[in-house]
C-alpha cells in the first residue's frame, strides 16, 4: 500500500527478516513490539511508516556500510538511525508524534508481565513441573489482572505499550509451548483468551506477526535444532483462533489490512529502500 504523505514524517522501522526463506517478517519480539507501536500511529495518521525486513543470514551488501555492527530492530527517523532497544523506545515515546500517548506509567501492569518471557524460556530450557507451573503461574496473573480491569486491554479501553509487548510474547508461548512441549494456555483463563481474542482482531497486531513456521524455526535455533527441508516448503500460516466461547465478539470493531500510512517491503537496508530475544 502506498503511504499517505502529506505533512506526516515518515519513520522506517527495519526488522529482522524470516530465518526460513529470508523474505517475510521474522519471529523477533522486539522488532514485532516497535511494529505494533509504530503501525497504531500509522493508523491515527501522525506518521507515514515503512517497514523494512532485513535477511540477517544474507544482508544486502550496503547493510553493514549504513548501520556497522547493528542489528535489526533499527528504527530511522529524521535523519537518525536509532539500534538499541531502549532507545528506540524512548525515541518513539519522545520524539515520535503521538508516541507519547501510548507509552503509560502503570507499575501494576509492568509487574505482572515483566517475567513472563523469562518464565517461558525457563519452561522451554528445562520441562519440569516446577518450569511448567511458574508460567501458568504468571499467565493466571495475567488473567486475573484482566478480570479486576475489566477492559479490552491491559490498562483500560486503550491501548498501550504494555500491550504491544505481551501479545507478541503470548502468541510465541501458545506456538512454540506446543510444537516443542504440548503445552496451551488454559481455556479456564477466560479474560486472558477474551484479550487474546481481541488482538486477533487488531491490524496492528495481525500486520506485525510473523508465521507459526517462523516461531517454531526461531526457538529451534535457539535449542540448537535443525531445520527440516518440509519447513521451507510448508505454506506459512497464522494461528489466531480461541478456544469455543472465549471469542468476545469485537470483531466488528477492526477490519483487516493495511491502515493509515503504512507500506510494506522487504529485501532492503537502506532509507531509499521499498516496498534478540
Amino acid at each position: 500500500m502506498e503511504a499517505e504523505t502529506g505533512a506526516q514524517p515518515e519513520v522506517e522501522l527495519l526488522i529482522r527478516a524470516s530465518t526460513i526463506d529470508g523474505r517475510r517478517k521474522g519471529a523477533c519480539l522486539f522488532c514485532q513490539e516497535y511494529f505494533m507501536d509504530l503501525y497504531l500511529l500509522a493508523e491515527l495518521k501522525t506518521i507515514t511508516l515503512k517497514v523494512t525486513t532485513v535477511d540477517m543470514q544474507k544482508p544486502p551488501a550496503d547493510f553493514r556500510s549504513n548501520f556497522e555492527a547493528a542489528h535489526p530492530p533499527i528504527l530511522i527517523h529524521d535523519g537518525i538511525i536509532i539500534s538499541e532497544n531502549d532507545r528506540i523506545e524512548r525515541h518513539i515515546m519522545k520524539e515520535i508524534p503521538g508516541g507519547h500517548n501510548l507509552f503509560v506509567q502503570d507499575r501494576e501492569t509492568e509487574t505482572k508481565i515483566e517475567n513472563l518471557y523469562k518464565k517461558f524460556k525457563m519452561f522451554l530450557t528445562q520441562n519440569t513441573e516446577q518450569t511448567r507451573n511458574g508460567l501458568l503461574n504468571c499467565l493466571r496473573n495475567i488473567d486475573a489482572h484482566l478480570a479486576q480491569k475489566d477492559s479490552r486491554f491491559l490498562t483500560g479501553e486503550s491501548i498501550c505499550c504494555f500491550d504491544c509487548e505481551l501479545m507478541p510474547r503470548l502468541q510465541n508461548i501458545r506456538i512454540a509451548g506446543k510444537h516443542f512441549y504440548n503445552f496451551e494456555i488454559p481455556s479456564d483463563m477466560q479474560y486472558l483468551w477474551r484479550y487474546i481474542d481481541t488482538m486477533y482482531h487488531l491490524p496492528a497486531f495481525l500486520e506485525s506477526c510473523p508465521a507459526d513456521q517462523d516461531i517454531i524455526h526461531h526457538y529451534k535455533l535457539q535449542l540448537g535444532m535443525k531445520m527440516s527441508k518440509h519447513e521451507e516448503l510448508e505454506e506459512p500460516s497464522i494461528t489466531k483462533t480461541v478456544p469455543h466461547g472465549k471469542s468476545n465478539g469485537n470483531g466488528d470493531h477492526y477490519s483487516n489490512g493495511h491502515h493509515g500510512g503504512y507500506k510494506n517491503g522487504s529485501g532492503g537496508s537502506s532509507v531509499a529502500a521499498d516496498d534478540d530475544d
